[in-house]
Protein backbone atom coordinates (compact mmCIF):
# COMPACT_ATOMS: atom_id res chain seq x y z
CA UNK A 1 0.00 0.00 0.00
CA UNK A 2 2.44 2.47 0.95
CA UNK A 3 4.40 4.24 -1.72
CA UNK A 4 6.76 5.71 0.19
CA UNK A 5 7.68 9.89 1.41
CA UNK A 6 8.48 10.23 -2.35
CA UNK A 7 11.23 12.27 -3.77
CA UNK A 8 11.48 14.33 -1.18
CA UNK A 9 12.48 12.31 1.80
CA UNK A 10 16.15 13.59 2.26
CA UNK A 11 15.93 16.52 0.16
CA UNK A 12 14.76 19.91 1.24
CA UNK A 13 13.99 23.24 -1.15
CA UNK A 14 15.92 26.12 0.06
CA UNK A 15 16.73 29.42 -1.09
CA UNK A 16 20.43 28.07 -2.39
CA UNK A 17 21.51 28.33 -6.18
CA UNK A 18 18.49 26.59 -7.57
CA UNK A 19 15.81 28.80 -5.65
CA UNK A 20 13.37 30.88 -7.87
CA UNK A 21 13.55 34.49 -7.33
CA UNK A 22 11.86 37.56 -9.17
CA UNK A 23 13.81 39.46 -12.04
CA UNK A 24 11.51 41.95 -11.90
CA UNK A 25 13.05 45.31 -12.02
CA UNK A 26 11.65 47.64 -8.74
CA UNK A 27 12.29 51.56 -9.86
CA UNK A 28 11.54 52.44 -6.32
CA UNK A 29 13.03 49.60 -4.44
CA UNK A 30 16.74 49.24 -6.67
CA UNK A 31 17.55 47.33 -9.93
CA UNK A 32 16.70 43.53 -9.83
CA UNK A 33 15.12 43.88 -5.83
CA UNK A 34 13.59 40.75 -5.50
CA UNK A 35 10.97 40.12 -2.64
CA UNK A 36 12.17 40.68 0.78
CA UNK A 37 14.62 42.53 -0.63
CA UNK A 38 13.66 46.03 -0.71
CA UNK A 39 15.62 49.46 -0.30
CA UNK A 40 12.77 51.38 1.24
CA UNK A 41 10.14 50.05 3.60
CA UNK A 42 6.61 49.01 3.02
CA UNK A 43 5.25 52.65 4.59
CA UNK A 44 7.10 54.43 2.29
CA UNK A 45 6.75 52.18 -0.91
CA UNK A 46 3.34 51.84 -0.19
CA UNK A 47 2.33 55.06 -2.51
CA UNK A 48 3.81 54.01 -5.90
CA UNK A 49 2.85 50.38 -5.44
CA UNK A 50 1.24 48.79 -8.35
CA UNK A 51 -0.96 47.37 -6.35
CA UNK A 52 -2.23 50.58 -3.91
CA UNK A 53 -3.06 52.40 -7.42
CA UNK A 54 -4.90 49.01 -7.98
CA UNK A 55 -7.15 49.17 -5.13
CA UNK A 56 -7.74 53.20 -5.96
CA UNK A 57 -9.18 52.65 -9.12
CA UNK A 58 -11.15 50.10 -7.90
CA UNK A 59 -12.46 52.37 -5.04
CA UNK A 60 -12.74 55.18 -7.88
CA UNK A 61 -14.28 52.97 -10.61
CA UNK A 62 -17.37 51.92 -7.43
CA UNK A 63 -18.66 54.96 -7.39
CA UNK A 64 -20.48 54.90 -10.98
CA UNK A 65 -20.61 51.07 -11.25
CA UNK A 66 -22.58 51.11 -7.97
CA UNK A 67 -25.12 53.69 -9.16
CA UNK A 68 -25.65 52.19 -11.79
CA UNK A 69 -26.24 48.68 -10.73
CA UNK A 70 -28.17 50.11 -7.56
CA UNK A 71 -30.62 52.34 -10.08
CA UNK A 72 -31.39 48.95 -12.34
CA UNK A 73 -31.93 46.92 -9.46
CA UNK A 74 -34.12 48.91 -7.15
CA UNK A 75 -36.05 49.85 -10.19
CA UNK A 76 -36.60 46.39 -12.15
CA UNK A 77 -37.19 44.68 -8.45
CA UNK A 78 -39.30 47.99 -7.24
CA UNK A 79 -41.81 47.63 -10.95
CA UNK A 80 -41.72 43.24 -10.65
CA UNK A 81 -42.69 43.63 -6.68
CA UNK A 82 -45.70 46.21 -7.54
CA UNK A 83 -46.72 43.76 -10.55
CA UNK A 84 -46.58 40.52 -9.04
CA UNK A 85 -50.51 41.01 -8.59
CA UNK A 86 -50.64 40.82 -12.56
CA UNK A 87 -49.04 38.06 -14.92
CA UNK A 88 -46.38 40.63 -15.69
CA UNK A 89 -44.58 40.74 -12.15
CA UNK A 90 -42.91 37.34 -12.54
CA UNK A 91 -41.05 37.76 -15.58
CA UNK A 92 -40.07 41.58 -14.43
CA UNK A 93 -38.47 40.31 -11.48
CA UNK A 94 -37.10 37.45 -12.45
CA UNK A 95 -35.24 39.86 -15.45
CA UNK A 96 -34.61 42.16 -12.69
CA UNK A 97 -32.61 39.11 -10.53
CA UNK A 98 -30.95 37.96 -13.56
CA UNK A 99 -29.55 41.43 -14.22
CA UNK A 100 -28.09 40.84 -10.78
CA UNK A 101 -26.29 37.73 -11.85
CA UNK A 102 -24.70 39.41 -14.85
CA UNK A 103 -23.89 42.09 -12.57
CA UNK A 104 -22.22 40.17 -9.97
CA UNK A 105 -20.32 38.17 -12.58
CA UNK A 106 -18.86 41.83 -13.77
CA UNK A 107 -18.24 42.58 -9.88
CA UNK A 108 -16.32 38.96 -9.84
CA UNK A 109 -14.00 39.89 -12.57
CA UNK A 110 -13.44 43.63 -11.31
CA UNK A 111 -11.89 42.20 -8.17
CA UNK A 112 -10.38 39.27 -9.23
CA UNK A 113 -8.62 41.74 -11.96
CA UNK A 114 -7.75 45.37 -9.63
CA UNK A 115 -7.92 43.54 -5.93
CA UNK A 116 -6.38 40.39 -6.72
CA UNK A 117 -9.19 38.68 -5.19
CA UNK A 118 -10.18 34.86 -6.35
CA UNK A 119 -13.99 34.20 -6.37
CA UNK A 120 -15.16 31.02 -7.25
CA UNK A 121 -18.30 30.97 -9.46
CA UNK A 122 -21.67 30.60 -7.46
CA UNK A 123 -23.46 27.71 -8.48
CA UNK A 124 -25.15 27.71 -11.73
CA UNK A 125 -28.82 28.00 -12.63
CA UNK A 126 -30.28 24.24 -12.60
CA UNK A 127 -33.98 24.92 -14.51
CA UNK A 128 -35.94 21.65 -13.74
CA UNK A 129 -37.17 21.69 -17.15
CA UNK A 130 -36.95 23.60 -20.53
CA UNK A 131 -38.76 26.89 -21.69
CA UNK A 132 -39.23 30.01 -20.11
CA UNK A 133 -41.18 29.29 -16.88
CA UNK A 134 -38.83 27.09 -15.79
CA UNK A 135 -36.03 29.44 -16.41
CA UNK A 136 -37.99 32.12 -14.52
CA UNK A 137 -38.67 29.41 -11.63
CA UNK A 138 -34.69 28.70 -11.69
CA UNK A 139 -33.65 32.70 -11.13
CA UNK A 140 -36.19 32.95 -8.18
CA UNK A 141 -35.69 29.91 -5.97
CA UNK A 142 -31.74 30.43 -6.85
CA UNK A 143 -30.01 31.75 -3.70
CA UNK A 144 -27.29 33.51 -5.90
CA UNK A 145 -29.68 36.05 -7.31
CA UNK A 146 -30.97 37.08 -4.05
CA UNK A 147 -27.53 37.67 -3.47
CA UNK A 148 -26.75 39.85 -5.95
CA UNK A 149 -29.55 41.96 -5.21
CA UNK A 150 -28.07 42.27 -1.92
CA UNK A 151 -25.15 43.25 -2.84
CA UNK A 152 -26.31 45.76 -5.45
CA UNK A 153 -28.35 47.61 -2.78
CA UNK A 154 -25.97 47.30 0.68
CA UNK A 155 -22.97 48.01 -1.93
CA UNK A 156 -24.40 51.50 -3.36
CA UNK A 157 -24.04 53.46 0.19
CA UNK A 158 -20.53 51.89 0.83
CA UNK A 159 -18.88 52.75 -2.58
CA UNK A 160 -20.04 56.61 -1.88
CA UNK A 161 -18.62 56.17 1.78
CA UNK A 162 -15.40 54.79 0.29
CA UNK A 163 -15.25 56.89 -2.57
CA UNK A 164 -15.62 60.07 -0.58
CA UNK A 165 -12.75 58.98 1.81
CA UNK A 166 -10.59 57.43 -0.54
CA UNK A 167 -10.20 60.64 -2.67
CA UNK A 168 -10.46 63.15 -0.03
CA UNK A 169 -7.41 61.99 1.42
CA UNK A 170 -5.33 61.13 -1.68
CA UNK A 171 -5.91 64.62 -3.18
CA UNK A 172 -5.26 66.27 0.54
CA UNK A 173 -1.82 64.57 0.85
CA UNK A 174 -0.22 64.92 -2.83
CA UNK A 175 -1.80 68.45 -2.79
CA UNK A 176 -0.43 69.62 0.64
CA UNK A 177 2.61 67.39 -0.46
CA UNK A 178 2.99 69.39 -3.61
CA UNK A 179 2.34 72.66 -2.03
CA UNK A 180 5.76 74.46 -2.12
CA UNK A 181 5.47 73.39 -5.37
CA UNK A 182 2.73 75.21 -6.44
CA UNK A 183 2.17 77.86 -3.83
CA UNK A 184 3.06 80.74 -5.69
CA UNK A 185 -0.40 80.20 -7.85
CA UNK A 186 -1.63 82.70 -4.58
CA UNK A 187 -0.23 85.48 -5.08
CA UNK A 188 0.31 85.54 -8.47
CA UNK A 189 -3.54 84.80 -9.41
CA UNK A 190 -6.00 84.76 -6.17
CA UNK A 191 -4.43 87.91 -4.37
CA UNK A 192 -3.24 86.20 -1.46
CA UNK A 193 -0.09 85.23 0.15
CA UNK A 194 -1.33 81.51 0.02
CA UNK A 195 -3.25 78.84 1.35
CA UNK A 196 -5.66 80.55 4.47
CA UNK A 197 -5.24 78.71 7.09
CA UNK A 198 -7.70 80.52 9.42
CA UNK A 199 -9.88 83.84 8.71
CA UNK A 200 -12.35 86.62 10.02
CA UNK A 201 -13.62 89.97 9.52
CA UNK A 202 -10.04 91.36 11.40
CA UNK A 203 -7.58 88.61 10.73
CA UNK A 204 -6.58 86.44 8.39
CA UNK A 205 -3.51 83.47 8.87
CA UNK A 206 -1.64 81.99 4.91
CA UNK A 207 0.70 79.62 4.50
CA UNK A 208 3.43 81.60 3.04
CA UNK A 209 6.41 81.63 5.27
CA UNK A 210 9.18 78.77 4.55
CA UNK A 211 8.56 77.16 7.38
CA UNK A 212 4.43 77.09 7.35
CA UNK A 213 5.17 75.69 3.92
CA UNK A 214 7.50 73.19 5.00
CA UNK A 215 5.33 71.84 8.03
CA UNK A 216 2.21 72.11 5.20
CA UNK A 217 4.57 69.88 2.62
CA UNK A 218 5.63 67.39 5.81
CA UNK A 219 1.35 67.00 6.78
CA UNK A 220 0.96 66.27 3.31
CA UNK A 221 3.83 63.51 3.41
CA UNK A 222 1.93 61.94 6.36
CA UNK A 223 -1.53 61.82 4.32
CA UNK A 224 0.11 60.60 1.05
CA UNK A 225 1.96 57.72 3.24
CA UNK A 226 -1.48 56.74 5.11
CA UNK A 227 -3.76 56.65 2.00
CA UNK A 228 -2.70 53.90 0.25
CA UNK A 229 -3.09 52.05 4.12
CA UNK A 230 -6.75 53.70 4.70
CA UNK A 231 -7.41 52.77 0.95
CA UNK A 232 -6.51 49.32 1.68
CA UNK A 233 -8.91 48.89 4.58
CA UNK A 234 -11.73 50.12 2.70
CA UNK A 235 -10.92 47.51 -0.20
CA UNK A 236 -10.96 44.94 2.87
CA UNK A 237 -15.17 45.58 3.16
CA UNK A 238 -15.55 45.30 -0.68
CA UNK A 239 -13.79 41.96 -0.03
CA UNK A 240 -15.72 40.83 2.40
CA UNK A 241 -18.62 41.83 0.36
CA UNK A 242 -17.64 39.99 -3.12
CA UNK A 243 -16.72 37.00 -0.86
CA UNK A 244 -20.05 36.55 1.15
CA UNK A 245 -22.48 37.68 -1.12
CA UNK A 246 -21.10 37.30 -5.19
CA UNK A 247 -19.10 33.75 -4.54
CA UNK A 248 -20.61 30.18 -3.61
CA UNK A 249 -22.41 29.85 -0.67
CA UNK A 250 -21.23 28.02 1.91
CA UNK A 251 -23.66 25.09 1.67
CA UNK A 252 -22.64 24.83 -1.90
CA UNK A 253 -19.32 24.71 -1.72
CA UNK A 254 -19.97 22.10 1.02
CA UNK A 255 -21.83 20.22 -1.91
CA UNK A 256 -18.42 20.87 -4.24
CA UNK A 257 -16.13 19.47 -1.28
CA UNK A 258 -18.16 16.55 -1.14
CA UNK A 259 -18.40 15.42 -4.09
CA UNK A 260 -14.42 15.88 -5.01
CA UNK A 261 -14.12 13.62 -1.76
CA UNK A 262 -16.24 10.80 -2.75
CA UNK A 263 -14.45 10.65 -6.15
CA UNK A 264 -11.31 10.22 -4.17
CA UNK A 265 -13.10 7.66 -2.09
CA UNK A 266 -14.15 6.05 -5.03
CA UNK A 267 -10.86 6.21 -6.73
CA UNK A 268 -9.48 5.13 -3.64
CA UNK A 269 -11.57 1.66 -2.99
CA UNK A 270 -11.28 0.95 -7.55
CA UNK A 271 -7.18 0.99 -6.81
CA UNK A 272 -7.35 -0.97 -3.29
CA UNK A 273 -9.45 -3.25 -5.33
CA UNK A 274 -6.69 -3.59 -8.31
CA UNK A 275 -3.85 -3.82 -5.52
CA UNK A 276 -6.27 -7.08 -4.32
CA UNK A 277 -6.50 -8.57 -7.43
CA UNK A 278 -3.08 -8.26 -9.12
CA UNK A 279 -1.86 -9.21 -5.30
CA UNK A 280 -3.73 -12.48 -5.72
CA UNK A 281 -2.73 -13.41 -9.27
CA UNK A 282 0.19 -12.93 -9.00
CA UNK A 283 1.26 -13.91 -5.61
CA UNK A 284 -1.16 -16.63 -3.85
CA UNK A 285 -3.25 -18.05 -6.91
CA UNK A 286 0.27 -18.30 -8.81
CA UNK A 287 1.54 -20.51 -5.69
CA UNK A 288 -1.46 -22.29 -5.65
CA UNK A 289 -1.22 -23.76 -9.08
CA UNK A 290 2.38 -24.04 -8.83
CA UNK A 291 1.33 -26.27 -5.76
CA UNK A 292 -1.24 -28.15 -7.79
CA UNK A 293 1.38 -29.00 -10.62
CA UNK A 294 4.00 -30.31 -7.93
CA UNK A 295 1.11 -32.52 -6.04
CA UNK A 296 0.61 -33.63 -9.41
CA UNK A 297 4.45 -35.05 -10.67
CA UNK A 298 4.49 -36.04 -6.94
CA UNK A 299 1.01 -38.51 -7.58
CA UNK A 300 2.34 -40.24 -10.78
CA UNK A 301 5.66 -40.41 -9.04
CA UNK A 302 3.93 -42.18 -5.63
CA UNK A 303 4.20 -45.97 -7.32
CA UNK A 304 7.58 -45.67 -8.91
CA UNK A 305 9.75 -43.65 -6.49
CA UNK A 306 7.91 -43.25 -3.64
CA UNK A 307 11.01 -41.38 -1.94
CA UNK A 308 11.35 -38.75 -4.78
CA UNK A 309 7.39 -37.86 -4.22
CA UNK A 310 7.48 -37.53 -0.98
CA UNK A 311 9.98 -34.99 -1.60
CA UNK A 312 7.85 -32.99 -3.73
CA UNK A 313 5.10 -33.59 -1.42
CA UNK A 314 7.83 -32.15 1.23
CA UNK A 315 8.36 -29.05 -0.99
CA UNK A 316 4.75 -28.95 -1.87
CA UNK A 317 3.89 -28.53 2.25
CA UNK A 318 6.46 -25.41 2.06
CA UNK A 319 4.46 -23.67 -0.53
CA UNK A 320 1.18 -24.46 1.60
CA UNK A 321 2.48 -22.74 4.29
CA UNK A 322 4.14 -19.81 1.64
CA UNK A 323 0.74 -19.80 0.35
CA UNK A 324 -1.10 -19.04 3.82
CA UNK A 325 1.42 -16.30 4.21
CA UNK A 326 0.63 -14.35 2.04
CA UNK A 327 -3.24 -14.46 1.93
CA UNK A 328 -2.74 -13.64 5.67
CA UNK A 329 -0.82 -10.65 4.94
CA UNK A 330 -3.35 -9.65 1.92
CA UNK A 331 -6.46 -10.46 4.61
CA UNK A 332 -4.71 -7.60 6.58
CA UNK A 333 -4.02 -5.52 4.46
CA UNK A 334 -7.95 -5.47 3.98
CA UNK A 335 -8.56 -5.33 7.17
CA UNK A 336 -7.26 -7.26 9.89
CA UNK A 337 -8.95 -9.48 12.76
CA UNK A 338 -7.25 -8.01 15.44
CA UNK A 339 -8.79 -4.49 14.72
CA UNK A 340 -11.74 -5.94 14.76
CA UNK A 341 -11.98 -7.77 17.53
CA UNK A 342 -9.49 -6.12 19.95
CA UNK A 343 -9.27 -2.39 18.57
CA UNK A 344 -6.28 0.08 17.55
CA UNK A 345 -4.16 -0.85 20.99
CA UNK A 346 -3.60 -4.28 20.05
CA UNK A 347 -3.76 -3.87 16.15
CA UNK A 348 -0.66 -0.99 16.28
CA UNK A 349 1.04 -3.05 18.36
CA UNK A 350 0.79 -5.74 16.01
CA UNK A 351 2.22 -3.53 12.86
CA UNK A 352 4.31 -1.90 15.41
CA UNK A 353 6.10 -5.31 15.91
CA UNK A 354 6.41 -5.85 11.59
CA UNK A 355 8.55 -2.50 11.46
CA UNK A 356 12.32 -2.60 10.97
CA UNK A 357 12.78 -0.32 13.75
CA UNK A 358 11.56 -0.35 17.38
CA UNK A 359 8.15 1.11 17.77
CA UNK A 360 6.81 2.55 20.94
CA UNK A 361 2.91 2.25 20.78
CA UNK A 362 0.90 3.83 23.31
CA UNK A 363 -3.00 4.24 22.77
CA UNK A 364 -5.19 6.62 25.36
CA UNK A 365 -8.60 5.91 23.97
CA UNK A 366 -11.19 5.55 26.08
CA UNK A 367 -13.72 4.17 23.85
CA UNK A 368 -13.55 3.19 20.36
CA UNK A 369 -14.64 4.67 17.58
CA UNK A 370 -16.75 4.13 14.39
CA UNK A 371 -15.14 1.06 12.67
CA UNK A 372 -14.92 3.32 9.21
CA UNK A 373 -12.67 5.84 11.29
CA UNK A 374 -10.93 3.13 13.05
CA UNK A 375 -10.03 1.45 9.86
CA UNK A 376 -8.68 4.49 8.35
CA UNK A 377 -6.15 5.37 11.49
CA UNK A 378 -5.42 2.05 11.26
CA UNK A 379 -3.88 1.98 7.87
CA UNK A 380 -2.86 5.75 8.18
CA UNK A 381 -0.77 4.89 10.80
CA UNK A 382 0.73 1.30 8.90
CA UNK A 383 1.41 3.56 5.85
CA UNK A 384 4.08 5.56 7.95
CA UNK A 385 5.72 2.66 9.58
CA UNK A 386 6.18 1.22 6.57
CA UNK A 387 7.23 4.51 5.11
CA UNK A 388 9.82 4.56 8.42
CA UNK A 389 10.99 0.83 7.14
CA UNK A 390 11.64 1.80 3.58
CA UNK A 391 12.64 5.52 3.51
CA UNK A 392 13.70 6.95 6.83
CA UNK A 393 16.96 5.57 7.93
CA UNK A 394 15.67 5.96 11.38
CA UNK A 395 16.63 4.00 14.51
CA UNK A 396 13.53 4.20 16.92
CA UNK A 397 9.85 5.30 15.93
CA UNK A 398 6.98 5.91 18.27
CA UNK A 399 3.13 6.24 17.99
CA UNK A 400 0.87 7.88 19.83
CA UNK A 401 -3.01 7.94 19.62
CA UNK A 402 -5.23 10.14 21.50
CA UNK A 403 -8.73 11.82 21.39
CA UNK A 404 -9.55 15.57 22.02
CA UNK A 405 -13.09 16.36 21.88
CA UNK A 406 -14.40 15.51 18.84
CA UNK A 407 -11.46 14.40 17.63
CA UNK A 408 -9.26 11.38 16.75
CA UNK A 409 -5.26 12.21 16.81
CA UNK A 410 -2.19 10.18 15.83
CA UNK A 411 1.00 11.49 15.66
CA UNK A 412 3.98 8.99 14.11
CA UNK A 413 7.56 9.95 14.98
CA UNK A 414 11.16 9.39 13.91
CA UNK A 415 14.58 9.94 14.16
CA UNK A 416 15.71 9.53 10.48
CA UNK A 417 16.64 11.71 7.89
CA UNK A 418 13.73 13.79 7.65
CA UNK A 419 13.16 15.53 4.44
CA UNK A 420 9.57 13.81 4.11
CA UNK A 421 7.19 16.21 1.40
CA UNK A 422 3.48 15.78 0.62
CA UNK A 423 3.84 16.61 -2.41
CA UNK A 424 2.55 15.63 -5.47
CA UNK A 425 3.16 11.90 -5.97
CA UNK A 426 4.15 10.76 -2.63
CA UNK A 427 3.12 8.34 -1.05
CA UNK A 428 1.95 11.32 1.73
CA UNK A 429 0.13 13.12 -0.90
CA UNK A 430 -2.44 9.69 -1.47
CA UNK A 431 -2.76 9.61 2.52
CA UNK A 432 -3.71 13.14 2.15
CA UNK A 433 -6.11 12.90 0.25
CA UNK A 434 -7.76 9.94 2.08
CA UNK A 435 -7.57 12.01 5.31
CA UNK A 436 -9.73 14.97 3.56
CA UNK A 437 -11.90 12.58 2.31
CA UNK A 438 -13.49 12.24 5.91
CA UNK A 439 -12.86 15.64 6.84
CA UNK A 440 -9.48 14.84 8.29
CA UNK A 441 -6.17 16.23 8.11
CA UNK A 442 -2.57 15.33 7.95
CA UNK A 443 0.13 17.71 8.92
CA UNK A 444 4.14 17.01 8.25
CA UNK A 445 7.34 18.74 9.72
CA UNK A 446 10.45 16.82 8.92
CA UNK A 447 13.38 19.63 8.61
CA UNK A 448 16.54 18.10 6.57
CA UNK A 449 18.13 15.64 9.28
CA UNK A 450 15.28 14.74 11.35
CA UNK A 451 13.16 14.40 13.52
CA UNK A 452 10.31 13.58 11.27
CA UNK A 453 6.86 14.10 12.66
CA UNK A 454 3.32 13.10 11.26
CA UNK A 455 0.33 14.24 13.28
CA UNK A 456 -3.35 13.09 11.80
CA UNK A 457 -6.73 14.32 12.89
CA UNK A 458 -9.74 12.66 12.07
CA UNK A 459 -13.28 13.42 13.06
CA UNK A 460 -14.60 11.47 16.43
CA UNK A 461 -17.90 9.33 15.40
CA UNK A 462 -19.28 6.53 17.40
Amino acid sequence: MATGYGQGYGQTSGTGAGARTDPRTDPWTGTGAGPGRHRLPAGLRAPFEGRSLREFGYVLLSLPISILLFTCTVTMVSVGAGLLVTFLGVPVLAAGLAGCRGFGAMERARARGLLGLEVGEPQPLRPRDRGPAAWMGAVLRSGTSWRAMLYAVLHFPWAVFSFTVAVTVWTLGWSLLTYPLWFWVFPMWAGQGGLQLYGDEHHRVFLDNPFEITVTALVGMLFTLAAPWIVRALTTVDRLLVLGLLGPSRLSARVVELESDRGVVVDTAAADLRRIERDLHDGAQARLVALAMDLGLAKEKLAEDPRAAARMVGEAHGEVKTALQELRDLARGIHPAVLTDRGLDAALSAVASRCTVPVRVEVDLAERPAPAIEGIAYFTVSELLQNISRHSGARSASVDVWRAEDRLLLQVTDDGVGGADTSGGSGLAGLTERLDAVDGILVVDSPAGGPTRVTAELPWRR
